[in-house]
């Protein structure tokens, strides 16, 4: 049991800091930059992709393991892949239209860009090319969700700091969202001994 609890808590800590999906392994920079703008957004944007990457990386790691592989439709991995996620998404989609409209409003064109946000395909990818278990795989898509949501909402607060800061018109809106991206990329280099 001990062993088991050691190697979650290395999964744990490798997908969230170490091996951030967005700091660490550049991955699924397109709605991190886009929706870093507030922190209110971010952390919508980060909910939604906790939901849809934790529940993609369980239907798809069943998938894998129960139908694709025993029937040898390796080859379909990307497409079964691709439909489960935006199944989801449209799933989410709906949920926050009808509940949480003026959140869904601020997430305009990034809401339904989650399908081909590369990161959740990431995701389900490493959980069944890593031969996790399916333990492990909750735990690898919760800790990644959590390291892309910790990523996003740190970026967010600096860059509402940053609208009230004194700058040049040239370094104005991405190009110091992207300064700042690859400052918190240098901080997270901090955490490579950890694991």
């Amino acid at each position: 049991m001990d062993e088991t609890l050691v190697q979650i808590f290395k999964i744990f800590v490798s997908a969230a800091l170490v091996d951030n999906i967005i700091l660490a392994r550049y991955i699924g920079l397109c709605p991190f930059i886009g929706m870093s703008s507030s922190l209110a957004n971010g952390i919508g944007m980060g909910m939604a992709v906790t939901f849809v990457m934790v529940l993609a990386s369980i239907v798809t790691w069943f998938l894998w393991f129960f139908i694709l592989l025993p029937l040898n439709l390796e080859y379909l991995r990307i497409m079964v892949f691709i439909l489960v996620i935006a199944t989801l998404v449209q799933l989410v989609e709906i949920v926050l239209k009808k509940n949480v409209p003026n959140l869904y409003r601020a997430m305009g064109i990034y809401l339904p860009l989650i399908t081909t946000n590369c990161a959740i395909l990431a995701v389900t990818f490493f959980g069944v090319d890593y031969g996790y278990s399916l333990l492990e795989v909750v735990v690898y898509s919760i800790s990644v969700a959590l390291g892309f949501t910790l990523a996003l909402v740190l970026l967010a607060g600096i860059r509402e700091r940053l609208r009230f800061s004194r700058l040049s018109p040239f370094y104005q809106g991405y190009p110091i969202a992207f300064i700042a991206t690859g400052l918190l990329a240098l901080a997270f280099l901090g955490f490579k001994g950890l694991v």
